[in-house]
């Protein structure tokens, strides 16, 4: 039987017939031209990379472990915390072991090294995480309190931990960044997608954040892998520190790796929809308003809106030299 529509002829097989056969043949072939072209094989057909779902769950029993009473098991009695986070971070910290074992791995397929020191890289990497919890917990109960304090709407610290999207993006970025800065990027990357999927809030494990960082609303926030941030910092919703432009090298190939996200010093307020792009200064103190437009440094204490953003007439000395 065949259909005729928009002009095609398409066979029409019975029911639940899809030629499932050819279809996988076919992309089994493509797999393997593909494979091949970026020498990407395996031994034995192993998974090189880190798994997204299982990081996924690593993560939220991170949180669960930093935050047992809260966002640990509904169950959960205080005389039982000591016994669920040791027992959690038990299998937490294996799992991201053998994920962070994965991308190393994989680090040296690709520079064509000797896999000889992964294993016990991997497990210093893990090590040192681990050993930074308590101080990661410390920093995350800066960032709940700016949450508490910074928002009027807020009843208590166990709202903004159990309702903000903004408070649970950050506790992500705090994790992704410490194995990000521990050298494993791609465990912290996926990490920190995941949280972006979940609240809309891009934070590249990359960036540096100072304590007491509060995010309202949040949704379509957008922080680069270089930028900056100091203490006190309150963003809102669709804010953007992103790069102006991207340097190429000779041969038109994209310079990864360079500052190209603005410094963002302590104190400072950025309103919704403001996009701040480049290597530029936010100085401390300053309130920038909603969607504003800026590429260029501002000194500390600036007020900027919408009118001095596009009237240079108007800015700063300082801002005018700029």
């Amino acid at each position: 039987m065949t259909l005729k529509k928009g002009g095609l002829t398409r066979a029409v097989e019975s029911e639940g017939s899809w030629q499932l056969d050819r279809i996988v043949t076919e992309l089994r072939d493509i797999r393997a031209r593909w494979r091949g072209a970026q020498q990407r094989q395996t031994e034995c057909g192993a998974r090189e990379f880190p798994s997204r779902d299982a990081l996924r769950d690593i993560a939220e029993a991170l949180c669960a472990a930093l935050f047992p009473m809260r966002l640990g098991p509904s169950d959960l009695h205080q005389e039982s915390e000591d016994f669920f986070i040791g027992y959690t971070l038990d299998a937490a910290l294996n799992g991201l072991l053998h994920q962070v074992r994965l991308e190393l791995r994989y680090d040296a397929r690709r520079a064509n090294t000797p896999q000889t020191e992964v294993d016990a890289l991997a497990r210093a990497i893990v090590a040192e995480f681990a050993l930074a919890l308590p101080e990661l917990r410390a920093l995350l109960d800066t960032d709940v309190l700016a949450a508490y304090q910074g928002d009027p709407a807020a009843r208590s610290v166990d709202e903004v931990l159990l309702c903000y999207p903004g408070v649970i993006a950050v506790i992500h970025h705090r994790i992704a960044h410490r194995l990000y800065a521990l050298g494993a990027p791609l465990v912290a990357r996926i990490i920190a997608e995941a949280a972006h999927s979940a609240t809309g809030i891009d934070i590249h494990p990359g960036a540096q954040i100072g304590a007491g960082f509060f995010i309202d609303h949040g949704t379509g926030v957008v922080i680069g892998e270089t930028a900056v941030i100091g203490e006190r910092v309150r963003l809102y919703q669709a804010v953007t520190l992103g790069a102006k432009r991207f340097p190429t090298d000779e041969e038109g190939t994209l310079q990864k790796g360079l500052p190209r996200h603005p410094v963002v010093e302590d104190d400072v307020v950025i309103y919704a929809g403001a996009t701040i792009l480049g290597r530029v200064t936010i100085g401390r103190g300053s309130t920038i308003g909603g969607n504003v437009w800026l590429t260029r440094s501002v000194p500390a204490g600036s007020h900027i809106t919408q009118a001095s953003s596009q009237h240079t007439s108007v800015l700063p000395t300082e801002l005018a030299a700029s």
